[in-house]
């Protein structure tokens, strides 16, 4: 490299000499500045000085050992005890050589002999040490995620495959740890609170990691994976980060999952370990009476059933496996009940599996993007049912007023502000929407406010929950009333006896639906029944 380029490559370093002697200090800075901006300090304490104020633009010290006030042992000493000062690389200008032991141990990379006789050196020696160090850094910042400087995925799989090939390598366990609709938190805190979090978990598995020996990472977003010594006092190792989060979140309520699979090998690859034990961080989602999940054979089987349910459904779609009920709803403001509506509601008879639960695939499906299908699906079903019906009863076509699109906690809390413009646009097209179990999530409330829509659906569970308090026949009165004060009818499902059908119209609801009335009916039961409604 000749100077020119040294010139070039240089002009945004800055070189800190710090030397006692004012001959040595300018001679020094003659040599460095014809490639370095150079500044210079008589002594370690006016060092340390320029190196606190110059922090960001300083890329080399070049220290001398015997300085008054402060010398450049005790300058070493400062420096190494702080984190950010220590990551300025030092060569030590001295010409005692029963120094440099001790200026290693205290972090000095370097030497340059007094006197200063070979100028050509001297950059070289320079050049090298800041070119080395800057490597350094690159390789750290591409190693690490920038907000919590855990490992990157990437990285947390190269080192923890060479952890794993290691001879001797103690018995390992994987955790998989994310936040709790961290999407929503996002919405409702704000970004930066949400940073703050991702921090805190950060800080939570370095606790775990200085207590057992591993590596962490940040896998994506709210994810993250640590590779552990076996221990089987889960329940500490999750304290650790659920005290973090919770020290930082304050009053806000903010919960974290943990995913574990026990004694990690190298049979299956450690990817594989990672999505396992993510697997079963993922199975907590909506279980708010357990935090800790290890993976074990059920999961598996379990797991090996979605695939299967995903693989199939295309197939299923295809020969019309999906049949859509209709469960009655009924209107019950008057003397009698009247029937005058009906929720679509989609069954999978499976050819080789029988009847699938709808609780089995419709998470699944809504997780994975394929229930956009699935709706599809069931839209032109239902559309194609209301057009033969109105035909039968009114002789009519239908319309978009005919159809009533329900919003679930699931779906508005996973991207809000996509979900609120998506609503806005069906209204405005003409649709009506029903926020749908209402009660059942801590942000249903917070939706209600923000979210326009044409009715409420309260779910049968959060009454009955509520009744069991000694003020809750008043709270369901309350719900009832919000729906009053919004101007929508409110709408009570999972009613299944007289005694919850009388008190759902004592309280003032609207609608009703349930086992009480009506199972859900496949087409012709329902045409009959609508046929020969009172």
């Amino acid at each position: 490299m000749n100077t020119d380029e040294l010139i070039r490559g240089n002009s945004h370093r800055t070189v800190l000499v710090v030397e006692d002697e004012a001959v040595n200090r300018e001679l020094l800075g003659f040599i460095l500045s014809s490639n370095f901006d150079v500044l210079y300090a008589e002594d370690g304490q006016e060092g340390l000085d320029v190196l606190q104020a110059n922090r960001k633009h300083i890329s080399l010290i070049m220290l001398d050992i015997n300085m008054p006030h402060m010398n450049g042992i005790e300058f070493l000493r400062v420096v190494e005890a702080d984190d950010e000062l220590r990551q300025v690389p030092v060569i030590v200008l001295t010409s005692d050589k029963d120094a440099e032991l001790d200026t290693l141990r205290l972090g000095a990379v370097d030497f340059i002999t007094k006197p200063y006789d070979m100028p050509e050196i001297i950059l070289a020696r320079a050049q090298r040490i800041i070119e080395f160090v800057e490597d350094r850094q690159i390789i750290q910042d591409v190693e690490h995620d920038e907000l919590t400087n855990l490992y990157n995925r990437s990285f947390f799989y190269q080192y923890s495959r060479r952890l794993m090939d290691e001879p001797g390598c103690a018995e390992k366990d994987m955790l998989a740890l994310d936040i709790d609709h961290f999407r929503l938190i996002n919405e409702v805190y704000g970004k930066a609170f949400g940073d703050e979090m991702l921090v805190a978990v950060a800080e939570g598995v370095r606790s775990v990691l200085g207590r057992h020996f591993g590596i962490g990472c940040r896998g994506s977003a709210d994810q993250f994976f640590v590779l552990i010594d076996h221990s089987d006092d889960y329940e500490s190792l999750y304290a650790l980060v659920r005290d973090s989060v919770q020290n930082a979140a304050g009053q806000a309520r903010v919960r974290v999952r943990m995913g574990v699979y026990k004694h990690v090998d190298v049979d299956k690859g450690i990817e594989w370990y990672a999505d396992a034990a993510r697997s079963a961080c993922n199975s907590l989602r909506g279980t708010y009476t357990q935090d800790i999940l290890i993976y074990d054979d059920a999961l598996h089987q379990r797991e090996l059933y979605e695939d299967r349910l995903i693989a199939d459904m295309d197939t299923a779609l295809r020969e019309k496996q999906f049949v859509v009920h209709y469960q009655p709803k009924y209107n019950i403001r008057g003397d009698k009940p009247v029937l005058t509506s009906a929720e679509a509601l989609v069954r999978w008879i499976h050819p080789e599996m029988g009847f699938i639960s709808p609780g089995a695939f419709i998470p699944l499906f809504e997780e994975n993007g394929l229930i956009l299908k699935l709706d599809d699906y069931v839209w032109k079903s239902a559309a194609a049912q209301i057009h033969r019906l109105l035909t039968i009863v009114q002789e009519s076509g239908i319309s978009v007023k005919d159809l009533m699109l329900e919003v679930t906690e699931s779906a508005y809390s996973q991207n809000m502000d996509q979900m609120m413009n998506t609503v806005r646009d069906l209204r405005q097209a003409g649709f009506m929407i029903e926020m749908d179990d209402f009660g059942s999530g801590y942000s249903s409330l917070n939706m209600l406010c923000l979210m326009p829509v044409d009715a409420l659906k309260i779910d049968m569970k959060f009454v009955q929950n509520l009744l069991k308090s000694g003020t809750g026949y008043r709270m369901v009165e309350l719900v009832v009333n919000m729906a009053q004060c919004l101007g929508v009818p409110a709408i009570v499902e999972g009613v299944e006896d007289e005694q919850q059908y009388q008190l759902m119209k004592q309280v003032g609801c609207d609608v009703v639906q349930g086992y009480y009335f009506s199972r859900p009916l496949d087409a012709a039961a329902f045409e009959e029944k609508l046929l020969n409604k009172p």
